[in-house]
């Protein structure tokens, strides 16, 4: 069965495209089949740093959205991972309520699975509420809550905000993606390198890491693959 990721959680900042980069790397790693769409206009990390693999896509134009689900439809092989942009709620559930999406993925045989990223502040808790008031009580939806731990350790505001225990009551998963040291992050980031080059190639020439700064890349990207094995992608 073919599932659309959409990796979002609303909120600018969190790590949205981390996660879809990290979800674009594994899809590659474990030789599934997968297309990427990025909805950013401005610096598209799938674009960017996955360019054979990615296509841009409008938010706002449903044509553009169309072409998500289609793609989709077309493998039922096919992992979708789209990238969204912050602030791109309201245009997405336009989207879905006004064209049936929901019905006609489940008529097709498409999973569609939400990813919502949040960081430790309040905020993605707010979000969080705001997107289970209005799906979370649908079968039609999976949602994947990501703790990045690179954008704050202590999530104990998520922890007693009450949503916690909301979302897994209505089936939602909960997992947390590692920190990775700050300026090794960095250096692959001004590179526009993926994270597999960057735990693996010892072109320091490309990478701009250091021995030991790659060992941190790959035991990072380890055990965040060990945090997204449990879903069954």
């Amino acid at each position: 069965m073919a599932t659309v990721h959409f990796i979002g959680g609303e909120k600018g900042g969190v790590g949205k495209s981390l996660v879809a980069r990290l979800l674009a790397q594994y899809f590659i790693d474990r030789k599934l089949p997968f297309l990427g769409f990025d909805s950013d206009r401005s610096h598209g990390a799938l674009l960017r740093f996955y360019t054979g693999f990615a296509s841009p896509v409008a938010i706002d134009r449903f044509e553009s959205l169309d072409l998500v689900l289609e793609a989709a439809a077309e493998d039922p092989a096919r992992r979708v991972v789209v990238d969204l942009a912050a602030q791109t709620h309201g245009p997405l559930v336009r989207w879905l309520d006004e064209s049936g999406v929901l019905e006609l993925a489940e008529e097709l045989g498409v999973s569609i699975r939400y990813w919502h990223v949040m960081d430790s502040g309040k905020d993605s808790v707010d979000l969080l509420a705001r997107w289970l008031d209005r799906f979370g009580e649908s079968s039609q939806v999976e949602l994947v809550i990501v703790r990045n731990a690179s954008r704050g350790d202590d999530f104990d505001i998520f922890d007693k905000s009450g949503q916690k225990e909301r979302a897994l009551n209505l089936g939602a998963r909960i997992i947390s993606i590692p920190r990775l040291h700050e300026p090794v992050m960095t250096k692959i980031d001004e590179r526009s390198t993926s994270f597999w080059a960057a735990a693996n190639s010892d072109d320091k020439a490309m990478t701009g890491l250091g021995m030991l700064e790659r060992q941190r890349a790959k035991m990072w990207l380890r055990r965040a693959y060990e945090a997204l094995e449990p879903l069954s992608l």
